[in-house]
């Protein structure tokens, strides 16, 4: 398969000017964003990157917020007939003063500024753009005193450039000859409190620029003369645009602007420097003037590195609108991460005033955080989870301080929010959303399906265990204090208690809908399961023997999931004693099958039955189960991928990226909400996670067997290359004509192969040991490292 032809096959285009934020094209590096916007008079390009931050923190409150035991002891007093905890005054007054710190508007992603080419438009008309997904160039297209013209842009991938030319189809016209000035602006909604920008304009040069300082302690801070939690660590950002040396140039009026005269080419290189204000100071460093030679060899450059890419994997299927969803949004998730820079929040590396600053487009470790990455293993670019890894380091030492502080055991408490910045306090303490016990297990449960899907042991050693270990620890000590666990509660087992059902209930007198989450049921035995196999793959049983001991005492005593019994037969439940008719914003009752991993095809048949009735009795407001929904319907193989995309198509904005919107009244949401209202919020990262649906639907393997086309229609032709599957292989297939016709699977490892046998009357096995014919239906097979094996029907 040749998957760049593939992805070429996808342009985003659109067919007029594009003058609205998310209509514009989506271009980046992983670090450096760009939205590229048109005007009837103009070109406007917003930049953004994933390490440019607004730093200061707020971080009021502290002796105030107390610990976990003297609040719960308060809660407990508050009578069970209240309809909310907030009719209680104390209570109230709490969540007002641990909210303060959340509410002021940085920490946030900082917009760099934008760069606008103008143009006559009298002479000069918009026709619309091209973004071409396989190599990350954008065409926009004009009609300059009716000739066609061409302005080329894209973002050099090794360093945060972008470059543009004017590539025209006809004679009549000099390249330079319609673009008359160019002008940056920095971000209209740059903090008035900071320090302004420094404005720099060369004319001799061709060059226009502008510093920013990003202080690291808030005004409150500095008056104070407060000491910073560490020493002073300013940050800055330079944004400079230089053209090519031949282009006549003129001063203007106007700040940070450049009048152009015409000429024989056309070529502006846009810079973006970040980073401490130590290193990126006000004084200027000279950028090399634009060239052809320059531009081409960026241009090549880049094209390497897209090729490479795609090189890891790729689909071609029958269905054309699914193969577009794949492609476009792997190459969203190229342009907005990397293992180099910031790990993105919720509305990745693309901003401009406002939009891409709600929630402080922070870390949300209720899945938001952690779903963007879901489809990095099996789509084979598990180098992009490491931001996400670094992330999980960034706010290990806040968690283990709030576990021992807060709570008062060992191990980490993973937050419900956090941020890329210093941090001495949990973002949002607030118990109503800041109890959710699941945000511990699911913050590291990636890390573990890291070396799942490669068996990289020293990752496993280096990177995944301790922060593992750290989460054992906090969930061990949790599920075993006296209130969790004893003669109240009529049972023998350790119960999670209290804690929050993600998005719905908060905290409810006498915590009658706070105890034995199904989510946090489900992860925590992931948790628990992974840590025993982690210890085993690392001779860690000896050293860790008396944690594991805990583990399989709470293992063996573990809550059952909750359930009940609805329309559609026994279903499970978010949490016992729940109407199974609640609209949820979170899938919380599909969640063992997805992110849980203990539910699924692999199944009994009484608990495959219960899995299925509770997707399908499922009701969800909208806003988070645009993947998280069917990912647990492709797991079942219940999915009904034409309703799929129309879900999809539902979300979809201009830019080929979707938004989250509501879909029903009756949870949160009532009938005079606007059902888009989160669509001008910003780009949804979380999204781009999308293609790790296709994937379950073309090969599943996160039991360790790998399963072929569980939930695809074979009478839809669809090829798969190089999708990564649990146990380190690489594996491709072709279905045609209503059969699987070959499967090719590479074994990175080294690892025992296990396999659901595809065709009833066997499998041949061709591989450099010669050929077997398996007619089980579970093939198992010791493979060495770099084997290749390939399987055709008998």
């Amino acid at each position: 398969m040749n998957t760049i032809h593939q992805a070429s096959r996808h342009p985003i285009q659109a067919d007029r000017p594009a003058a609205d934020f998310f209509e514009g094209a989506l271009l980046g590096n992983g670090g450096l964003g760009a939205v590229v916007t048109t005007r009837p008079d103009s070109v406007l390009i917003h930049f953004g990157h994933n390490n440019v931050w607004d730093i200061r923190i707020a971080e009021h409150n502290q002796e105030k917020i107390g610990t976990f035991d003297s609040l719960f002891a308060r809660l407990k007093d508050i009578p069970e007939h209240y309809a909310s905890l907030t009719e209680d005054s104390w209570y109230q007054d709490y969540v007002a003063m641990a909210a303060e710190n959340y509410s002021f508007p940085y920490p946030r992603p900082m917009p760099c500024g934008s760069l606008l080419l103008g143009f006559d438009q009298r002479t000069t008309e918009v026709l619309g753009h091209t973004l071409h997904i396989d190599n990350g160039i954008c065409d926009i297209h004009f009609l300059v005193e009716g000739t066609p013209v061409t302005l080329q842009v894209f973002v050099d991938q090794q360093t945060d450039r972008l470059w543009a030319t004017i590539k025209e189809a006809g004679s009549r016209l000099t390249a330079g000859s319609f673009i008359n000035r160019m002008k940056l602006i920095p971000d209209p909604s740059t903090p008035q409190e900071i320090p302004p920008y420094q404005p720099t304009v060369n004319l001799a040069s061709k060059m226009a620029g502008f510093y920013q300082t990003l202080p690291y302690a808030s005004s409150d801070q500095a008056k104070a003369g407060a000491e910073p939690i560490s020493a002073p660590s300013d940050r800055a950002f330079r944004l400079s645009a230089i053209l090519s040396a031949s282009i006549p140039v003129s001063p203007s009026e106007h700040e940070l602007e450049l009048r152009l005269a015409p000429s024989d080419e056309f070529f502006v290189c846009v810079q973006l420097e970040e980073g401490l204000a130590s290193v990126i100071t006000e004084i200027v460093k000279p950028i090399e003037p634009p060239t052809q030679l320059i531009y081409d060899e960026a241009c090549s450059s880049a094209n390497l590195s897209w090729e490479a890419y795609w090189s890891r994997s790729g689909v071609a299927l029958g269905d054309a609108f699914l193969e577009q969803i794949w492609y476009r949004n792997l190459y969203f998730f190229h342009c907005s991460v990397k293992a180099e820079a910031t790990c993105p929040g919720i509305f990745a590396n693309w901003s401009y005033g406002m939009i891409g600053a709600e929630w402080h487009g922070d870390y949300h470790m209720n899945y938001n955080t952690q779903q963007p990455f879901w489809h990095a293993f099996s789509s084979n670019h598990v180098d992009k989870h490491l931001a996400y890894v670094s992330m999980v380091d960034h706010v290990l030492p806040i968690s283990q301080k709030w576990a021992r502080d807060y709570y008062g055991l060992r191990g980490a408490y993973y937050p419900h929010s956090a941020y890329p910045v210093d941090m001495n306090v949990m973002p949002y303490p607030v118990p109503h959303w800041g109890w959710e016990i699941c945000e511990t297990p699911w913050t590291v449960q990636s890390l573990w399906w890291h070396y799942l899907y490669t068996m990289d042991k020293i990752f496993l050693a280096d990177r995944a265990f301790p922060p593992m270990k750290e989460a054992v620890l906090f969930m061990v000590d949790y599920m075993k204090r006296p209130d969790a666990h004893g003669e109240a509660w009529g049972d023998d087992r350790y119960h999670i208690f209290p804690t929050v059902v993600p998005e719905l209930y908060e905290l409810t007198p006498g915590f009658k809908k706070n105890r034995d989450c199904i989510v946090d049921l489900t992860l925590t035995k992931f948790l628990f399961q992974a840590f025993i196999r982690a210890c085993d793959e690392l001779s860690f049983n000896e050293a860790e023997a008396e944690l594991l001991a805990e583990v399989d005492e709470v293992l063996l005593k573990f809550p059952d999931y909750p359930t009940a019994d609805s329309q559609r037969g026994k279903v499970f439940v978010s949490v016992p004693g729940e109407d199974p008719e609640v609209v949820y914003n979170v899938p919380n009752g599909v969640s063992t099958i997805f992110p849980g991993e203990d539910h699924g095809l692999h199944s009994p048949p009484e608990t495959y039955e219960i899995a299925v009735n509770s997707y399908r009795n499922h009701r969800n407001e909208g806003g988070n189960d645009l993947v998280f929904y069917h990912m647990a319907g492709a797991r079942l193989g219940q999915l009904d991928l034409e309703r799929f995309k129309r879900h999809v198509g539902y979300c979809l904005l201009p830019n080929g990226t979707c938004t989250d919107k509501l879909l029903q009244a009756g949870g949160r949401y009532s009938d005079t909400t606007g059902y888009g209202y989160m669509g001008k919020m910003g780009i949804w990262f979380e999204n781009f996670a999308l293609p790790a649906v296709i994937n379950e639907c073309l090969l599943q393997s996160y039991k360790g067997i790998l399963r072929f086309f569980p939930n695809w229609n074979l009478e839809i032709d669809a090829e798969f290359t190089t999708l990564r599957a649990v146990g380190g292989f690489l594996v491709s297939a072709l279905v045609n004509q209503g059969d699987i016709q070959w499967i090719e699977i590479y074994s990175e490892a080294g690892t025992l192969l296990r396999l659901y046998n595809p065709w009833d009357q066997g499998a041949k096995m061709i591989s450099s040991s010669g050929q077997t014919v398996w007619t089980d239906s579970l093939i198992t097979i010791e493979t060495t490292q770099g084997e290749h094996i390939r399987f055709i029907r008998a």
